[in-house]
């Protein structure tokens, strides 16, 4: 197995992927049954991209309960559903056998060291885990690294406006949240760290996504404590803030997400 270029762990590293899977492990089925992940415009772009590659082999990376994994299966011949919750990975191919799509894989991992040979894949796609990354320029060489000349990237993830106060505000209520969060990128951002990896882009999407502030909490098992706090940060805002992601009595709310579509050079 080709490992000349993986990048390896770091401590530090480690640390945070022990929060990461502390946090989805014990609530994996939830974000199976989620409404938010199991569907979605940027889910039936994936699937179109996929049904554009009926032979391909595919990386579902950072799969969560699978549902790239379920919406790109019946059009590819393989896809490996790659993350580093055991717990989640289980649920995957539960739900997997229940559907009867045998051409999915499971493979426990970090985005930032994936354990494949270089050029495996014609696709990999990811949906809403990057912002869990510890290195995302780290994760995109990867990437990289085990496409096929040629090969397309999809990655779909909240997005920051890359305006401070808005940043500023989105950052501190993701992190009182989730606490395995680590950030969500602007466009440019994206971008940036796209080109530096040796990606062009073919298209970028974006998108809002509405969540409701009990299951958006819920979810995640958030504490009270930090409930509290999110919905006082909420009020204390300036007006502008609560007016750009429509802010709501009860604390639902408005993100803004970005689908990018990138092919290795």
């Amino acid at each position: 197995m080709s490992d000349t270029r993986r990048t390896a762990a770091t401590p530090s590293h480690d640390s945070h992927n022990a929060v990461v899977t502390g946090q989805f492990g014990p609530q994996a089925s939830a974000y199976l049954t989620s409404a938010n992940h199991a569907q979605g415009a940027d889910l039936e772009q994936l699937a179109s991209i996929a049904r554009a590659h009926a032979r391909a082999q595919v990386l579902d990376l950072g799969c969560g309960a699978g549902h790239v994994s379920f919406f790109t299966a019946p059009h590819v011949a393989r896809v490996v559903a790659y993350d580093l919750s055991a717990d989640m990975l289980g649920v995957v191919a539960g739900e997997a056998a229940k559907r009867g799509l045998q051409n999915i894989d499971t493979q426990l991992g970090a985005a930032e060291s994936l354990p494949f040979d270089d050029a495996s894949f014609d696709l990999v796609f990811s949906r809403y885990s990057a912002h869990h990354w510890a290195d995302v320029g780290a994760a995109l060489r990867e990437m990289r690294r085990v496409l096929k000349p040629g090969g397309r990237v999809a990655i779909c993830d909240v997005a920051s406006t890359g305006q401070p106060l808005f940043d500023t505000y989105l950052q501190a209520v993701e992190v009182l949240r989730d606490t395995s969060h680590v950030r969500d990128y602007s466009t440019g951002e994206w971008l940036t760290m796209a080109a530096g990896a040796g990606f062009s882009v073919a298209s970028v999407t974006p998108r809002s996504l509405e969540l409701d502030f009990k299951t958006w909490t819920t979810r995640m098992r958030t504490p009270e404590p930090m409930q509290v706090a999110i919905r006082a940060l909420q009020t204390a805002m300036a007006d502008s803030v609560r007016e750009h992601f429509r802010i709501q009595d009860d604390g639902s709310f408005t993100l803004d997400t970005v689908t990018l579509e990138l092919i290795a050079g």
